[in-house]
């Protein structure tokens, strides 16, 4: 109905942290820019408060930095943020496939091998999104039984920095061909009971930021400059 604010009952500043994670997600907001506080409050329809702690959740994830009295600016990712994130994953999901490895069965493993075949054939049909949910259903699988929360969210967050930022158009099919073999190998240390090479296999190959280097600098659309000055406006 017209007049109606965007958004309704739910908790308002989760509508407003997904609001701004989708439209950062797409290129719409896109890095280096600044969050124009006032539209957004009035196109949503809420007051600065809840537009403020969705700010303050982006802020704590890395999204944007929100510079005091001045303003709110969506941080570019730099190969430097890429390889701290690919460190950073890697040594988690080397933990959690430690943790899970035991109850890593033959109906997991089935599970596991129906993903990568899944892998493989949308990256025939041409189908990123389709690739790229199979990818991470593969990865939740040992993910999910780790038995730590924390470190699932963690992840979890770390993956929205890396994956959810304007990149090149498209995506790098030789490095999703690599990905699917490397989904293969993994799947293998798995099936045979090899916990310390499939542990250390996540962390020095799949997530490792040097093998993965060639594919990553065709992948992301890097800027060439630093991050802007911090803008005038004032702050929620």
């Amino acid at each position: 109905m017209a007049g109606e604010p965007l958004l309704q009952v739910q908790s308002l500043k989760q509508q407003v942290y997904d609001y701004l994670r989708e439209r950062m997600r797409t290129g719409e907001i896109s890095p280096g820019s600044e969050i124009n506080l006032d539209e957004t409050s009035r196109k949503l329809g809420v007051s600065r408060t809840p537009l403020r702690d969705a700010l303050l959740q982006l802020e704590a994830e890395g999204f944007v930095t929100i510079y005091p009295r001045r303003g709110v600016v969506v941080n570019r990712l730099s190969l430097r943020d890429v390889r701290n994130l690919y460190e950073m994953i890697g040594a988690l999901e080397s933990a959690a496939l430690v943790l899970s490895f035991a109850k890593l069965g033959d109906p997991e493993i089935r599970s596991l091998e129906a993903l990568v075949a899944g892998m493989n054939k949308a990256l025939d049909a041409g189908d990123f999104d389709l690739y790229y949910g199979k990818n991470l259903a593969f990865h939740d699988i040992y993910l999910n039984l780790c038995g730590n929360e924390n470190l699932v969210r963690l992840v979890r967050t770390l993956k929205k920095r890396l994956y959810d930022f304007p990149r090149q158009k498209g995506f790098v099919k030789e490095w999703e061909r690599a990905s699917v073999e490397e989904h293969r190998a993994l799947l293998a240390h798995i099936s045979s009971g090899r916990k310390d090479e499939a542990s250390a296999y996540i962390r020095d190959v799949h997530w490792s930021f040097d093998v993965q280097l060639k594919y990553i600098v065709k992948y992301y659309d890097f800027p060439p400059e630093p991050n802007p000055e911090p803008p005038g406006r004032t702050t929620p």
